[in-house]
């Protein structure tokens, strides 16, 4: 290849080729087109929430033991296991609650373990220390908790005579069906009285009959067990035998043999009254209104009815009455908005449904809702900010390098995002600071870019591909070291520890990608849109120049200038040149005529390699 034609192309390293392969080529429509779509998708599947979840790997361990009251159980279970507990490593607290045949012992490991091995330590401390622990204890329970425990969506169920009983049975009926809603992970009650059998014995006719408590409860257990029997192989058909005692009503219970006395069977409702109904109560719920009640309600908000409402009045500030809660919490990993927006469309469902007419189901809680607006609201804001930025850039550049440098952004923001997803993180609002500060910081690489082609362009009074990739060569040390400056000062937020490392980690994630793709978009879009943009105010010009350029290109391989001896001549032929193609005016200091002339000698005196570096190189180039 000749030294002209690799000056032709401009610079020849690495990243000049990729310049290169972009301003000769429609790859950066592909490259929009793709930023933006994978925008979009990032945008509709990555979950949505209001604030980072923070992984706190958490345990509860109940205890039981029976036969203690809460100052022994604290001393001979709670203690030791406490102690035995803090030496699993990972462990940051050990907190413990003690009560009458029970002990409560919670376990609370550092913020970032990972969660999976952290319940496989605690489990595996307590099944090695089995001989050591204490004898009072009777057995273990191990139960996870998590913040995707926390419910997004609580309904509120109200009415039916403020009877919490009936309110409680209704809730179960909804707890059923809402559980089958994909992507939830727990759906329970909160308040009103469970439906129980109580067997009330009287003591004097237990006494009576010479039975014992104990007896009644083996009679009890016994009658509602079921156990598989043995198998009867006959005519080539197995039969499989089923013990089946189970009671299916609580009236069967009257019926059931506790005992014999004097040769005479002993029945449950002999010594004992069985009862059909609510239970002692273990929480409590009361539902009201305040005073912003009368105010219109969106839909699906905190405070409104779900499908129509028993018409009851509202009450007034402080009034409330009996309610039953229905809490709903989503799976690991899914999206808040989508599932509480699924919970209320079926729960909108099973009120036209099932639901009884003086029974009101009302939301008291719907966080999904909440995350959505906030996520709209910086989102929004986002919007704005670009709209701001871009105001100020025509004002400052003009339109067309405004156009330019608009482009860039939401090819940025789509890319970001993208990877957003890749990585596993939500959009929240620390997800959307971190694009809103990365505005201001993104929109450099571009405009340092446009800045330096459009002054290239205007210096040279022309327009070509070349030129756009030595003004990008030109500010390429600079422009990379800035942007990796920005990125090494954002990176020690990665190591920030405690609570506000997971806090922090979407804006240490977001800010470097988004600048790294800020100079990706600065040294593929931003020069081939540059050029197409831009060469517009520059092309009679241009193509003028072009013709100039192959006139005396021509002249100058062939070494004839048409110079010779004799300033008459010398000025004759000149005057012809510059006459035939309108360029050189009648001023005889007019800087076309002299750059003409000066170029003219320059080829007489070197050739037509000369030629390649000065301002009438060819057009296509």
């Amino acid at each position: 290849m000749t030294n002209s034609s690799k000056n032709d192309h401009g610079p020849n390293d690495f990243l000049s080729g990729i310049v290169r392969a972009f301003v000769h080529s429609n790859l950066s429509i592909i490259l929009i087109i793709t930023a933006s779509l994978v925008g979009l998708a990032a945008l509709w599947l990555t979950p949505r929430e209001e604030d980072p979840q923070i992984v706190v790997p958490l345990a509860d361990i109940f205890v039981n033991a029976p036969g203690y009251d809460a100052d022994q159980v604290e001393q001979l279970v709670s203690t030791p296991l406490e102690r035995m507990l803090s030496q699993i490593d990972g462990v940051e607290y050990v907190y413990s609650m003690s009560r009458d045949d029970q002990a409560i012992i919670t376990v609370r490991f550092y913020v970032g373990q990972d969660r999976e091995r952290s319940l496989v330590k605690l489990f595996k401390k307590l099944n090695e220390n089995q001989d050591v622990i204490p004898s009072a204890v009777r057995d273990w329970i191990l139960k996870p908790v998590e913040i995707d425990d926390v419910p997004i969506v609580t309904l509120t169920l109200q009415g039916a005579g403020n009877d919490s009983f009936q309110l409680r049975r209704i809730g179960e009926e909804l707890v059923e069906r809402l559980a089958t809603i994909r992507n939830v992970n727990r759906a329970y009650l909160v308040g009103g009285e469970p439906r129980v059998a109580q067997v009330e014995i009287s003591p004097d006719r237990l006494q009576a009959y010479q039975l014992t408590l104990v007896d009644v409860q083996r009679a009890i257990r016994a009658a509602n067990d079921v156990a598989p029997g043995d198998q009867i192989a006959r005519k080539d058909m197995q039969i499989q035998l089923r013990t089946s005692a189970g009671i299916r009503y609580p009236q069967e219970l009257n019926d059931l043999v506790v005992g014999v006395f004097q040769g005479m069977p002993v029945y449950l409702k002999d010594i004992a009254q069985v009862i059909d109904g609510p239970s002692e109560p273990r929480t409590y719920v009361r539902h009201g209104w305040g005073a912003a009640a009368e105010f219109p309600q969106h839909e699906a908000t905190p405070g409104s009815f779900l499908g129509s409402h028993s018409g009851a009045e509202f009450r007034a500030v402080g009034d409330s009455s009996p309610a039953v809660t229905i809490a709903i919490s989503k799976q690991k990993g899914a999206n808040a908005v989508s599932v509480s927006r699924a919970v209320i469309e079926r729960a909108e469902e099973l009120r036209r449904t099932i639901l009884p007419d003086d029974v009101d189901l009302i939301v008291t809680r719907n966080a999904g809702q909440t995350a959505d607006e906030k996520v709209n609201e910086l989102i929004e804001a986002l919007g704005i900010a670009i709209l701001i930025v871009i105001l100020l850039l025509t004002i400052g550049m003009g339109w067309r390098e405004a156009f330019i440098v608009a482009i860039a952004v939401p090819v940025v923001f789509g890319l970001t995002l993208f990877v957003n997803l890749l990585f596993g993180f939500a959009i929240n609002r620390v997800t959307l600071f971190a694009l809103i500060l990365a505005l201001g910081l993104l929109v450099d690489d571009p405009i340092v870019d446009v800045e330096n082609i459009a002054r290239h362009f205007h210096d040279r009074k022309r327009a070509s591909r070349r030129i756009v990739m030595e003004a990008v060569a030109e500010i390429r040390p600079p422009l990379i070291s800035a942007t990796l400056a920005v990125i090494v000062s954002f990176l020690p937020m990665f190591f920030i520890t405690g609570m506000m490392g997971p806090y922090m980690s979407p804006m240490a994630l977001n800010v470097p990608v988004a600048m790294l793709m800020s100079m990706l978009v600065a040294f593929t879009i931003t020069p081939w849109l540059s050029y197409h943009v831009l060469k517009h105010g520059y092309e009679h010009g241009y193509e003028h120049r072009e013709d100039v350029g192959r006139v005396v290109r021509s002249w100058g391989s062939e070494q004839s200038c048409g110079l010779r001896s004799g300033g008459r001549q010398q000025d004759a032929a000149l005057s012809d040149f510059s006459t035939d193609h309108g360029t050189a005016s009648q001023d005889p200091f007019s800087s076309h005529r002299v750059s003409a002339f000066d170029r003219w000698i320059d080829v007489c005196s070197h050739g037509a390699r000369g030629l390649a570096h000065g301002p009438f190189e060819d057009a296509a180039v």
